[in-house]
C-alpha cells in the first residue's frame, strides 16, 4: 500500500501556517500596532487619531500575547488544538481592545458633548433614522437638500439603501451613548459573524480538521482586527454589518443552505449597494445547484421590499439619494477621493471620467464573461470571484474610498474557511462535488 502523494503548499499557505499560524498572528498585531501609532500621531481626522491612541495599546498587548504563545509552542509544540483555542482568545481580546473599546469610548465622549468623535456617516445614518420615524422615508428630496446651508448639503444626502436607517432608530428614540449608530453596527456585525462561524463549525462540518478551523480564524481576523476594519467600525462603521452579512451568506452557501444564504445577502443588499454584486454571484452559484430561485428570493426580494416604502412615499427623493448622488449628479460631490487608479485617471487625463468609466465597464464585462463561461460551483469560488471583482471595481471607480478595501480583503481571506472538510459523508449530505 503506497502512501498518498504529498503536495507542496503555495507560499501564502506556508506563511499562514508557519509556527502553527502564530508567526503571522504576531506580524499582524505588530504591524497593526505600528499603523495605529502612526495614525494617532499623523492623521488629519480627529476620530482616527483618537482610535489610534487606544488601538495601538490593544494591538501591542495582542502582539505580546502572540509572542508568549510562540515561546510556549517552542517548549511544547505537540498541542495544536489548545494553541488554536488560545489564538481565538487573543483574537477576541484584540477586537475588543482595538474596535469595541475605542468605539464605546468615542460614543461616550460624543454623548458628553464632543462633536469630533464620529465621522459624517454616523450623523447621516442617525438623521435618516429620525426622518424615517417622522416622514416614512429616510431620504430628503432635491429641494429640501438645496434649502440647506451650503456646508450642510453633503450631510443632507443618504447614499445608502433604506435598511441602513434602522441603525439610526435607537438614537431617534433615546439620546444616549449606547444609541450611537456605531454601537448597533457593532452588534449587527458581531451577530452575523457569530452565525457565520456557527454555520461553518456545526453539524457535519465538525469533521473539519485544524487547518480548516485555522483558516476560519484567519477569516474572522480579517473582518475584525485588521486595522482597516477596526478603524472603520470605531469611527464610522456602516460597512461592517454589510460585510459580515456577506460573509454569513457565503458561510451558509458552504454549509449547503442556499435559501438562507439568499436571505443573508439580501439583508446586506437592503443596507448598501456594495452587497449587490455579491448577491448576483451567489445567485449564479445557486443556479449551478438548481437553487437559483431560492437564493434569488431573498437576495432580490429583501432589497426590493426595503425600497418599496421609500419609493411610494417619495420616489424623487429616493432617486436623488441612491442614484444621482453616487453617480456624481447631486448638488454636491462625494468626498470619497482616494488616489486609486480610477480616481487618478478621472482627474488627470482629458475626458478622464469617461476613460475611467470605460475601464470599469470593461472589467465588469470581463467578469460577466467569466461567470457565463465558468460559473462558480463552490462557495470558495464564489468568495474569490466576489473578492477579486470588488477589488477591480474599487480600484477603477472614479470616486472611491481607501476603506472600501475591507470588502475584497475580508472576502479573499474568508475563502479558505469555506473549503469542505475531507469527508465523503459531508459531501453526500450537502451535494458538494467540488
Amino acid at each position: 500500500m503506497t502512501a498518498a502523494p504529498t503536495t507542496r503548499r503555495p507560499g501564502w499557505q506556508r506563511l499562514d501556517s508557519a509556527a502553527g499560524g502564530l508567526a503571522l498572528d504576531l506580524g499582524l498585531y505588530a504591524a497593526s500596532a505600528a499603523f495605529a501609532a502612526i495614525t494617532a500621531a499623523t492623521s488629519t481626522l480627529v476620530p482616527h487619531r483618537a482610535w489610534g491612541a487606544v488601538a495601538a495599546v490593544g494591538y501591542l498587548l495582542a502582539a505580546l500575547a502572540a509572542t508568549g504563545q510562540l515561546l510556549a509552542r517552542r517548549r511544547d509544540p505537540a498541542s495544536p488544538p489548545a494553541g488554536l483555542r488560545a489564538r481565538w482568545a487573543v483574537t477576541g481580546f484584540a477586537w475588543f481592545a482595538t474596535a469595541l473599546l475605542p468605539l464605546a469610548w468615542q460614543s461616550i465622549q460624543r454623548a458628553g458633548g464632543r462633536t469630533d468623535r464620529a465621522q459624517e456617516e454616523v450623523l447621516v445614518v442617525e438623521e435618516s433614522g429620525q426622518r424615517l420615524v417622522d416622514t416614512g422615508t429616510p431620504y430628503l428630496g432635491h429641494d429640501a437638500i438645496a434649502a440647506l446651508p451650503p456646508d450642510g448639503q453633503l450631510l443632507g444626502y443618504t447614499p445608502y439603501q433604506p435598511g441602513m436607517a434602522l441603525f439610526g432608530l435607537p438614537r431617534a428614540a433615546v439620546d444616549a451613548w449606547w444609541t450611537d449608530a456605531r454601537v448597533w453596527f457593532a452588534v449587527g456585525t458581531a451577530l452575523a459573524l457569530a452565525l457565520a462561524v456557527r454555520a461553518l463549525t456545526r453539524g457535519a462540518r465538525r469533521a473539519a480538521d485544524d487547518h480548516t478551523r485555522a483558516a476560519l480564524l484567519r477569516g474572522v481576523q480579517a473582518a475584525t482586527v485588521l486595522p482597516i476594519c477596526a478603524l472603520t467600525l470605531t469611527t464610522g462603521g456602516d460597512d461592517l454589518p454589510v460585510l459580515a452579512l456577506c460573509l454569513l451568506a457565503l458561510a451558509l452557501a458552504a454549509a449547503g443552505r442556499p435559501g438562507r444564504a439568499g436571505l443573508a445577502v439580501g439583508l446586506a443588499g437592503a443596507l448598501k449597494l456594495f452587497a449587490w454584486p455579491v448577491a448576483l454571484v451567489l445567485i449564479i452559484w445557486g443556479l449551478t445547484r438548481r437553487a437559483g430561485l431560492r437564493v434569488a428570493a431573498g437576495a432580490i426580494g429583501l432589497p426590493a421590499a426595503a425600497l418599496l416604502p421609500a419609493l411610494l412615499v417619495d420616489r424623487d427623493a429616493l432617486v436623488e439619494n441612491v442614484l444621482r448622488f453616487p453617480l456624481g449628479h447631486g448638488l454636491v460631490t462625494s468626498p470619497a477621493q482616494s488616489p486609486f487608479p480610477g480616481h487618478l485617471i478621472a482627474t488627470a487625463l482629458p475626458a478622464g471620467r469617461a476613460v475611467a468609466a470605460a475601464l470599469l465597464l470593461a472589467a465588469g464585462l470581463a467578469i460577466a464573461v467569466r461567470l457565463a463561461r465558468r460559473p462558480p460551483r463552490t462557495a470558495v469560488a464564489t468568495a474569490l470571484t466576489c473578492g477579486y471583482g470588488l477589488l477591480a471595481a474599487i480600484l477603477l471607480m472614479p470616486t472611491t474610498r481607501f476603506g472600501y478595501l475591507l470588502y475584497p480583503l475580508a472576502l479573499l481571506a474568508w475563502a479558505p474557511a469555506l473549503r469542505p472538510p475531507v469527508s465523503a459523508n459531508w459531501r453526500a449530505e450537502t451535494g458538494d462535488t467540488a
